[in-house]
């Protein structure tokens, strides 16, 4: 059986991947700062993820980071958090997965324009973007580590059911036949969960959508 801790267990995107992991049969381990986080079926580490240390990690087939911040005094820690946590498990085996943004994702087919980048892209949501955009460039200066950044759609649905099923594209920004590009917190959790049993993008970016 395959051990995952998950950082950020108690957010949205986090909740989910512990759910699909457990449900996949994987040992799963939730990093959380708040106590009162409990799970029957997961062991706990509760620490802030610029505390966590390498023997906290130690053991694990893949960490897989969920961790998010909107404040301006916390929206460094994309980036810092992130680089952490790969200097963490610089030189092992164990696996980092990043839930990522969709605003890193290119419009062109030269990958020189990104979403954000575009007049279209909402301006409140820039700053965080921006700053998941830079936790992936630091990524892609890595060899040292066995990471994988999966961005969501362009609309990340908390609401919507899970079906069981996604598109798998690439760096591009991505349209289903229906002209959308959306995703179910649910099914973007399969997506990445899939992925550690998969091992399709290992020192890669890849993107998800509903069908």
């Amino acid at each position: 059986m395959k051990k995952v801790a998950v950082i950020g267990a108690n957010g949205q995107a986090g909740a989910r991947i512990v759910d699909e992991a457990l449900r996949q049969g994987y040992a799963v381990t939730a990093v959380v700062r708040n106590k009162e986080y409990k799970n029957d079926k997961a062991g706990v580490i509760y620490k802030d993820i610029m505390s966590l240390e390498k023997a906290d990690l130690a053991g694990f087939d893949a960490v897989i980071t969920a961790f998010g911040t909107w404040s301006d005094e916390t929206r460094h820690l994309h980036t810092d958090g992130l680089l952490h946590v790969a200097d963490l498990l610089s030189g092992t085996d164990t696996r980092l997965l990043v839930v990522g943004g969709a605003g890193s994702l290119y419009v062109d087919d030269a990958l020189s324009v990104r979403l954000i980048d575009t007049p279209e892209f909402p301006a409140e949501y820039k700053p965080t973007a921006n700053a998941m955009a830079q936790g992936l460039d630091e990524l892609r200066k890595r060899d040292d580590v066995k990471w994988t950044y999966l961005s969501p759609a362009a609309e990340f649905e908390v609401d919507m059911p899970r079906t069981g099923e996604y598109i798998v594209a690439g760096e591009k920004f991505t349209l289903n036949e229906k002209g959308e590009s959306v995703i179910s917190y649910a099914d973007y959790a399969i997506a990445m969960v899939d992925e550690i049993k998969n091992e399709k993008f290992i020192q890669k970016r890849f993107s998800v959508l509903e069908k």
